[in-house]
């Protein structure tokens, strides 16, 4: 039985690590640095958590679940219809596939624009469409991801995070400052919940699609040595990710303590970058973000395309990645900060069931035949997470805001945790009851 090894299965990690890697990985660790100050390595802790621990876990339970299809059908059908599709539209042209432009745009385009010139937004446009079709034309092939981004691009974009890290290191510029408020007290809670919006646990209950391509691509053709091939490409990718969230986590919390007030994660790496290698470090940190957002806009498109495909056959592969870069090219010319304001709520509500669902699969050797567990831990989790969702963008009643966050953890944000415990609690006791009802009929 040929199985993916050495070269070849370092290669595919590098593709799964260049398709998480994109634009809120590289603004998020910076700043939660540069906000948790002294506290840095705490809220470190929580962030790998969510955004190294939980993908990683995401890829591997989708993987030996068969699908994110059947994994979600162990709680109903129709919940897995409706689940699957708001995820690959929320990683998809909704949400994460436009931020990949706008992103870059801002990093990459705005710090180098003299005043007086072309408007912002037609050069926005412009470069959208640019940044678009280069992204369809590498994704009408996701077999082929592994030499595009896991030869290329991905080690190009590694040298460049290790030039900015080692001039951070050979050349500190401050040290750590203070903690911000909410870095304070709850550091590693704070860390975890930063971890959400990288949105890397939503994607990886997609990405294994292109990934298992990639790997039947390379004659692997056993179902469980591309299960196999697929998770230990996972840890690949984790590791790489423990590694340059560290980097960008160090640089942000120098960059914080000398330059302190940045508003965001790009500002905290502009300041230190400015100071380290001037306009050189601006064109070295333009780069970085270009690729980054770049891969990671190429894997989404080839995941959601590769869905909607085997969803509605009648449509070909190719005409869904047009779709999917033409509206997201539209949508990405609203700008990162709308972009980000709409992400936040529709992630605080998705992210919860994500996890619970996720933290399920690994008890699912002790959970067969108890029915009730998924469905009722599933739908407790939802409905808190879609209330704290709700509530957190200003849109609940006071009344019912003030009853919710008496909820234990919703101090800090994990207010859904209770409810999903609750929900298995309850699912066991519905199954155990079932099982001795079903005992007498048969015994009757």
């Amino acid at each position: 039985m040929k199985e993916l090894k050495g070269k070849q299965l370092l290669l595919i990690g590098f593709t799964l690590f260049s398709m998480f890697f994109g634009a809120g990985n590289l603004i998020f660790p910076p700043f939660l640095g540069a906000q948790a100050g002294t506290n840095t390595w705490l809220a470190f802790i929580g962030f790998a958590l969510s955004a190294i621990g939980l993908p990683i876990l995401g890829v591997i339970s989708v993987a030996r679940s068969g699908g994110l299809k059947r994994l979600a059908n162990r709680v109903h059908p129709a919940f897995s219809a409706v689940f699957t599709m708001l995820i690959y539209l929320s990683i998809g042209p909704c949400l994460a596939i436009p931020r990949t432009a706008s992103s870059s745009f801002e990093m990459a385009v705005i710090p180098f624009l003299q005043s007086g010139g072309i408007p912002v937004w037609l050069l926005q446009l412009i470069y959208s469409a640019i940044f678009f079709t280069a992204a369809f034309f590498l994704a009408l092939h996701p077999e082929k991801l592994t030499d595009r981004l896991g030869k290329i691009l991905c080690p190009a974009l590694l040298v460049l995070i290790v030039v900015i890290f080692i001039g951070c290191i050979v050349r500190p510029v401050g040290g750590y400052a203070s903690p911000a408020a909410a870095y304070a007290s709850h550091a590693v809670t704070q860390g975890f919940l930063d971890g959400y919006q990288t949105m890397d646990t939503i994607a990886a209950l997609n990405f294994g699609i292109v990934i298992a391509l990639n790997i039947r691509a390379r004659g692997i053709k056993e179902e469980s040595s591309v299960v196999k091939g697929t998770i230990r490409a996972g840890w690949i990718a984790g590791a790489m990710l423990l590694a340059i969230y560290a980097m960008l986590t160090q640089i942000g919390a120098i960059s914080g303590g000398a330059y302190p007030g940045a508003a965001n994660g790009a500002q905290t790496l502009t300041n230190l970058v400015s100071a380290l290698y001037g306009r050189w470090g601006m064109l070295i940190l333009a780069a970085i973000f270009v690729i980054a957002c770049f891969n990671t806009c190429v894997g989404l498109l080839s995941c959601c395309s590769e869905y909607f495909a085997g969803l509605f056959p009648k449509i070909p592969y190719k005409l869904y990645v047009f779709f999917f870069a033409a509206a997201s090219m539209l949508i990405s010319n609203a700008g990162l900060t709308r972009i980000l304001k709409i992400s936040l709520p529709v992630l605080s509500a998705l992210y919860p069931v994500a996890i619970v669902l996720i933290l399920l699969s690994f008890f699912q050797k002790w959970l067969e035949g108890k029915r009730f567990v998924y469905p009722a831990a599933i739908l407790l989790t939802s409905v808190a997470s879609i209330l704290y969702a709700v509530s957190d963008a200003g849109l609940m009643l006071p009344a019912v805001t003030r009853v919710i966050d008496k909820v234990p953890l919703a101090a800090v944000g994990l207010g859904w945790v209770l409810p999903a415990a609750a929900g298995v609690l309850l699912g066991l006791l519905l199954s155990r009851l079932s099982q001795i009802k079903k005992k007498r009929i048969q015994s009757a």
